[in-house]
């Protein structure tokens, strides 16, 4: 299965923050202060833009959504009685499932 280029860049953003942070955290004692005010300016700068892609990412997720439910809601209003079969079969399936707990 393909992936996403968004969700790659995502991963990549994210496992660059883990190493500047981890970098941070491994050379606090034996660099200058100069050097980790450098080092913290680069980490926050990293923390920032990965929250932006988060969010980005969470409201594209939460439009995605939107879409497929309002795709659904449609086929429902135009064809109430597989709409009804589909739930009774959802039904039938979860309640199987939650019966062998």
């Amino acid at each position: 299965m393909a992936q996403d280029p968004h969700t790659e860049s995502l991963r990549t953003e994210l496992k660059s923050l883990a190493d500047t942070l981890e970098e941070v955290l491994n050379s606090s004692s034996d660099k200058s202060k100069a050097e980790l005010e450098k080092l913290r300016a680069k980490a926050e700068n990293a923390l920032k833009d990965s929250r932006a892609h988060l969010s980005d990412a969470g409201d594209k997720l939460v439009h995605q959504t939107k879409q497929i439910a309002g795709h659904a809601d449609e086929y429902v209003r135009g064809n109430p009685w597989a709409g009804v079969g589909i739930g009774a079969a959802v039904g039938v399936v979860l309640g199987v499932l939650l019966a062998r707990r």
